[in-house]
């Protein structure tokens, strides 16, 4: 068929007449103001920012009625929680331009001092490809895409996070693996709690190796607290003998192990099955393409960090940790699972498996409260397999253990001992035949702009990696030279390695990675296609608004995101001392201060690196606190039955007892049933959990009075923070009665989503909490009553704390302000447009919303037989993501436009859901049929629409299904695959990339 042919069915082109498309912007010119002196800068971030200009903001507000913002802001945000104007103001956050910022982020970064790096502790430098670090880190078409939930315009993220899995899989020698955790110590910690559910949460005693990261074993004591579990430490061996057998759920040991020792742990798998416990191990990806996998000597579960497959180290993070299990486990498995279905059209297609194990549909009854991944992490270490292949890994492993191998013949032969004799690029060095202790060695690497692991007064540590020259092994030799007085080396002294440090039974046999698609793109070329080919697959904010209800999907500026990419930034060790980290100790403290004077509380703490995971972190300081005061036994968390499903999965996790508290029909807190349960269980009450604005997307007026009630009755208030963007220079969390919240800093503070991660959850506290906040055992930041570490490095995921505090710097306190009071209007705005179409659920006295709508749809399955889903699925035909669906209510939409989005943008999407409404009438009154219509049909992609006639069984054209908008003939975004089959994907799970053979036979 001739290209004309195509076209003509699509309706874009007619053969018998030409016809040029010329679709007016209904924008207009946007204004810029004039800047007050002459020498102001000219690159200010808040017009860039906030996407209506004054003009616009002043149409929509006479749209809603009213003739000033003041006037709106008042008849939205409760009089009583109010907050003084100046408190968050350009006197409180001095705005800085874009320039200046990235001035002021370039002088920090040059304050981080930039040390080679051979501490390692599950932490490793990699060098990023080039091709990688452009088109997917520096990429907005990944960077600022969401978590794939509509599986039909998310193809191309869904495919990659397959790459992952499978990676994960072939590695490991595990059966299915999941689309990444936050970080190696937190997938021990869900490990732990499988491994004790498994057993049906009876057996309490959880072994971990002594060889074990002390991170990992830190995040471990926290997480076994709320579940009861008791940790004991010490030689796995000795200990499954010592231990009581019938007590027994689980083992995690390190391979190869802090030290670097490479141990066989196939007996302890054996012993751990014979008392009725999994076995976790925590690993190396790099180490497993030489080692014997995990998979092959009894392994049950396999965690560990992915971030040397080119990934920044970052201070910390983030990363994405990986997650692997036996089949038999793959239903209780923690985190998102990519898997293979078939769509209405029979093709293969990608989708997010098993979602009923998720925490927002098991709630209290859950075990993990993880809601997220770290999905654009898991995309470039997936990319970076990609590219260099099975060969090319090896290349990388044979080169770093290589390097290994010189070094400690080199070492050994100036008198040092090594102590571990078998490893891969970690080794442990006894100082003591030379020196009386490892301290002038230490002198002399610093002196040389080396960091060495400090084990003890005897031994150091050190770790090689993919970014170490062969000056740099020189120059580290050179180091223990010194110390030694023994005359420094050359290059040309080195000599390639002639034994094994392998045994020989540990080696890898087996081949990985064989599938297609980690034998192909190895040119840049075939890489950069490779990867943009996926990104268009994918809509993102590059494409249109994303207007998901409490998901704030804002602008991820550029200028914010620059920096990450420095190296200044990029290549510093969590656990470099800090008095080489000036710069990040800078940022850290400001944005620490900023987040405290928004929320109006004391004290923070950035080491939660999830929403979710602040949530759990605030609770367990408020149990903290209890305890401290003697009141350990407050164990009852009131939550109301609107919570996101992560508050009562949280409060569990934390060993808190769920009691649920209603809500009225208006969607308003019944607060008479809070006082009833409150003083019920007074004498428990541990904490009550309120999201503000409500997850209905409205200001309540009774906050204040809900907090005193848990007060009263000896309670905290953890105060949800995820509709934080509502409140900024407005009100804050401390002024409605919380003692602590949570921020998601990749809604509010700009963030990206990153396809599914990152996030970062800082929570912030009153200062009765402050001493509560959590520490960490390699570098101690809290004081004596801190909680033990909630992430596995010190600040959680670092470098991208550099966002927000850019985020927050050049908006300055009077953006900041703006940004939410326009939130604020683009929902009203939108509430008033489509209020006329559709039912809108819930609106306070003076019939507004906060920054979010939600609009019931039930009335439409009850006429036509039309659900919410397709409603989302006909609005992808628009080129809209549709918004949060099903949540808080079954048969409503959640819909969020942010401050980033324009009147324009705003009305484009009004218009789509306005002719959908159309659309919806007439199957009610009979003009289209129930089963057989645009919305049932929905989405409508590029082989549908160009089907031959006799196959085109639909009661409307290809131009009311492809272009029901004129402007879509402009601007059309093609969803890539057609409506997929949730139950075929559930009930056939396949989740790892095509074989040769099966794509040969496709």
């Amino acid at each position: 068929m001739s290209a004309l042919g195509v076209a003509s069915r699509l309706g874009r082109f007619r053969p018998t007449q030409r016809r040029c498309w010329f679709i007016p912007s209904s924008r207009g010119f946007a204004s810029i103001k004039k800047p007050a002196s002459l020498f102001d800068p000219l690159d200010t971030f808040s017009e860039r920012h906030i996407g209506p200009d004054d003009t616009e903001a002043s149409k929509m507000l006479e749209a809603i009625g009213y003739k000033t913002m003041d006037d709106f802001i008042d008849a939205t945000v409760p009089p009583k929680i109010r907050i003084a104007s100046n408190t968050i103001s350009n006197e409180s956050i001095k705005p800085f331009s874009e320039s200046q910022l990235l001035a002021k982020a370039k002088a920090l970064g040059d304050q981080n001092k930039m040390f080679k790096n051979f501490i390692g502790m599950g932490y490793h430098c990699a060098v990023i490809p080039p091709v990688i670090l452009r088109n997917v880190f520096e990429n907005p078409a990944w960077y600022t895409q969401y978590t794939p939930y509509q599986p039909e315009i998310s193809q191309g993220r869904l495919e990659s996070l397959v790459n992952f899995q499978t990676m994960v899989i072939s590695l490991t020698s595990m059966d299915i693996a999941n689309a990444s955790l936050l970080d190696e110590a937190t997938a021990a910690a869900e490990g732990m709690v499988m491994a004790f559910v498994s057993a049906n949460s009876k057996k309490r005693t959880f072994i971990v190796d002594s060889g074990v990261l002390p991170q990992t074993l830190a995040v471990l004591r926290t997480r076994a607290k709320g579940f009861g579990i008791r940790i004991v430490v010490g030689d796995v061996q000795s200990l499954l003998r010592l231990e009581s057998s019938s007590d027994v759920c689980g083992v995690l040991v390190q391979y190869p192990d802090v030290d670097g020792a490479i141990r066989d742990f196939g007996e302890v798998a054996e012993k751990t099955h014979a008392v009725g416990g999994l076995l976790v191990a925590a690993t190396d990806l790099l180490a497993l393409v030489r080692l014997k996998p995990p998979g092959e000597w009894g392994a049950d579960i396999v965690v560990g960090n992915t971030a040397r497959f080119g990934v920044p180290t970052g201070y910390g993070g983030p990363h994405a940790a990986f997650f692997a299990v036996k089949d038999k486990l793959k239903r209780k498995m923690p985190g998102r699972l990519i898997g293979r279905s078939r769509d209405a059209e029979g093709n293969s297609a990608y989708r997010l498996s098993l979602q009923t194990r998720e925490q927002h549909i098991r709630r209290e009854k859950a075990t993990s409260n993880i809601c997220t991944s770290q999905a654009l992490l898991a995309n470039m270490a997936a990319m970076y397999a990609v590219y260099h292949g099975p060969d090319g890994l090896k290349r990388i492993a044979d080169k770093v253990h290589g390097f290994t191998q010189v070094f400690v013949d080199a070492v050994t032969r100036l008198g040092y001992k090594l102590v571990n004799d078998s490893f891969f690029d970690t080794v442990t060095i006894d100082v003591t035949p030379i020196l009386a202790s490892a301290e002038l060695l230490h002198t002399k690497s610093i002196e040389a702009g080396i960091n060495l692991r400090r084990v003890d007064d005897k031994r150091v540590g050190i770790t090689f990696d993919e970014s170490i020259t062969s000056l740099d092994l020189v120059s580290l030799i050179n180091v223990f030279a010194s110390a030694a007085s023994a005359t420094p080396v050359s290059l040309v002294d080195l000599s390639e390695p002639n034994k094994p440090t392998i045994p020989e039974h540990m080696k890898r046999t087996t081949p990985f990675l064989p599938h297609p698609v980690f034998n192909k793109h190895h040119s840049e070329t075939e890489m950069m296609r490779y990867i943009n080919h996926l990104a268009s697959k994918d809509l993102s904010l590059a494409h249109a608004m994303i207007p998901l209800g409490s998901c704030t999907m804002k602008l991820n500026s550029t200028s914010s995101m620059i920096p990450l990419s420095w190296p200044e930034y990029g290549n510093i060790h969590p656990f470099a001392p800090y008095d080489q980290v000036k710069g990040y100790d800078n940022i850290i403290k400001e944005l620490e201060e900023y987040l405290c004077r928004i929320t109006g509380f004391h004290a923070a703490s950035l080491q939660p690196n999830s929403g979710a995971a602040g949530e759990y972190t605030g609770l367990c300081v408020i149990r903290a606190y209890h305890e401290s005061r003697g009141e350990g036994h407050r164990d009852v968390c009131l939550i109301p039955f609107s919570a996101h499903g992560t508050n009562p999965a949280s409060a569990a996790m934390a060993g808190l007892r769920v009691v649920a508290v209603k809500v009225h029909p208006d969607g308003n807190l019944d607060l008479e049933d809070l006082r009833d349960k409150a003083e019920k269980y007074k004498d428990n009450l541990a904490a009550f959990m309120i999201t503000y604005p409500s997850t209905f997307g409205v200001f309540e007026a009774g906050v204040q009075e809900a907090c005193k009630i848990i007060h009263d009755n000896g309670g905290q208030v953890y105060l949800d923070g995820a509709n934080l963007n509502a409140q900024i220079g407005l009100t804050n969390p401390a002024t409605c009665g919380g003692d602590v919240c949570h921020m998601n800093l990749h809604k509010t503070f700009a963030i990206p989503h990153g396809g599914g991660g990152p996030g970062v959850g800082p929570i912030c506290v009153a200062e009765h909490l402050a001493p509560f906040l959590p520490s960490h055992p390699v570098m101690p930041i809290k004081g004596k009553q801190a909680i033990d570490a909630v992430s596995a490095a010190p600040f959680g995921s670092a470098s991208i704390n550099i966002i927000s505090w850019a985020y927050i710097k050049m908006l300055g306190g009077k953006g900041l302000a703006d940004a939410s009071k326009i939130a604020l209007l683009n929902a009203n705005y939108m509430a008033a447009r489509l209020s006329g179409h559709y039912i809108l659920r819930y609106k306070n006295e003076n019939g507004r919303v906060a920054h979010e709508l939600l609009i019931d749809l039930a009335e439409f399955d009850k006429a036509a037989g039309l659900k919410v889903n397709d409603f989302a699925k006909r609005l992808q035909d628009f080129g809209f993501h549709p918004p949060t669906c099903s949540w808080p209510i079954q048969t409503c939409m959640l819909i969020e436009p942010t401050e980033s989005e324009t009147l324009e943008e705003l009305d484009r999407f009004c218009d789509a859901m306005i002719q959908i409404r159309k659309e919806a009438e007439n199957i009610i009154t009979g003009k289209q049929p129930k089963e057989n219509n645009l919305l049932k049909n929905a989405p409508h992609t590029m082989s549908v629409m160009t089907l031959p006639e006799d196959k085109w069984k639909r009661p409307y054209t290809r131009e009311e299904a492809a272009y029901p908008l004129p402007w879509l003939r402009e601007k059309k975004f093609w969803p890539t695959v057609s409506r997929l089959d949730d139950a075929y994907g559930d009930l056939n799970l396949i989740c790892d990339c095509p074989s040769v053979e099966e794509l040969a036979s496709a």
